[in-house]
């Protein structure tokens, strides 16, 4: 079958390792299903993984891809969960010690099929294009979680958003404004700020710059560069939400004495549950918001879209069509 995969790493180019070619046809183990697929979206995650980050050379070639959208056996359009749980484990799957995402220990989605558990696979309505779905599983599940599970926002509420632009940001704006919070977002970038005020939020800010209000949670993937600006954005009592750290996790000032005299939340965030995935989707079909996708390119053009993730110039998801 076509597929897009790694053949080796390298942390200088990682393109270089990057493949696209044919791989056999996967063998699908008793439980699983097969999801042809037909989009497919583009993560830092598939960058880090040609770098060699959270994978072993012994573990290559390896189809690269956390997220899909396709038909499965019975031709439903289907989306398919990337988090991969032990067989043994029960309750919140991202707390799961042996969990895995799709292309760390298992085949991922830049092929024609992907196998996956058949708790998995999620229907996909009617109201979602193939393109859309596949932006769902990793960012936008991740974006998901970050604001009503462990933020547990509500309407009304203030959230600021670090760093626009990214598939995790975007996602962030648009699902903060389409679930009734007030949203406020950053970007060292005017055009990507402007593009934040297009997709939801309220008001936009340069990075670091002071806001009119405290807010009642930040969302935090950016690290280093906005920490002490995202702890001293907060009211008394409010969480910061952290699932990323792009411009590095070690803190000039990690702002301990501002957390304990404030009462600050500082909350870990990592993906999502599969019960989540299903209420994002239910979320996008009831709202009418939709997924901000960047570039749409056929799967045969992949390593277009990871020289334009790897150049940072993009707003939004590149997703690869098959």
């Amino acid at each position: 079958m076509f597929a897009v995969y790694a053949e080796k790493f390298s942390s200088e180019d990682p393109l270089s390792g990057l493949v696209i070619g044919e791989r056999p046809d996967p063998v699908v183990p008793d439980g699983w299903a097969t999801v042809t697929v037909k989009a497919a979206s583009l993560n830092h995650h598939d960058l880090w993984s040609l770098r060699g980050v959270g994978l072993k050379g012994e573990q290559l070639p390896m189809i690269l891809g956390c997220d899909a959208a396709g038909y499965d056996e019975d031709g439903n359009e289907v989306v398919v969960s990337a988090v991969i749980n032990d067989p043994s484990w029960t309750g919140d799957q991202t707390l799961d010690p042996k969990r895995s995402l799709l292309s760390e220990r298992h085949q991922g989605t830049f092929a024609d099929y992907v196998i996956v558990p058949r708790v998995n696979v999620i229907a996909k309505p009617a109201s979602l294009s193939f393109a859309e779905a596949a932006t769902l599983p990793t960012a936008w599940l991740t974006a998901y979680r970050m604001l009503f599970t462990q933020g547990g926002l509500k309407a009304g509420d203030t959230v600021l958003v670090q760093g626009a632009g990214g598939g995790v940001a975007t996602a962030l704006i648009t699902l903060a404004r389409a679930g009734g919070l007030r949203v406020l977002a950053t970007s060292r970038d005017e055009a990507k700020r402007a593009r934040a005020l297009e997709i939801g939020a309220h008001e936009v800010f340069e990075s670091g710059a002071r806001l009119p209000v405290k807010v009642d949670a930040v969302m935090e993937t950016v690290g280093r560069a906005t920490w002490s600006h995202s702890i001293r954005a907060l009211r008394p009592g409010g969480a910061i939400v952290i699932s990323g750290t792009t411009s590095g996790p070690n803190l000039d000032d990690a702002e301990l004495t501002r957390i304990f005299f404030l009462q600050l939340r500082v909350i870990g965030s990592t993906m999502g549950t599969t019960a989540e995935l299903a209420s994002l989707v239910s979320m996008l079909d009831a709202t009418g918001a939709r997924p901000l996708i960047d570039t749409e390119m056929p799967m045969e053009q992949a390593r277009d879209g990871f020289a334009a993730m790897a150049g940072g110039d993009v707003f939004g998801k590149i997703v690869f069509t098959r």
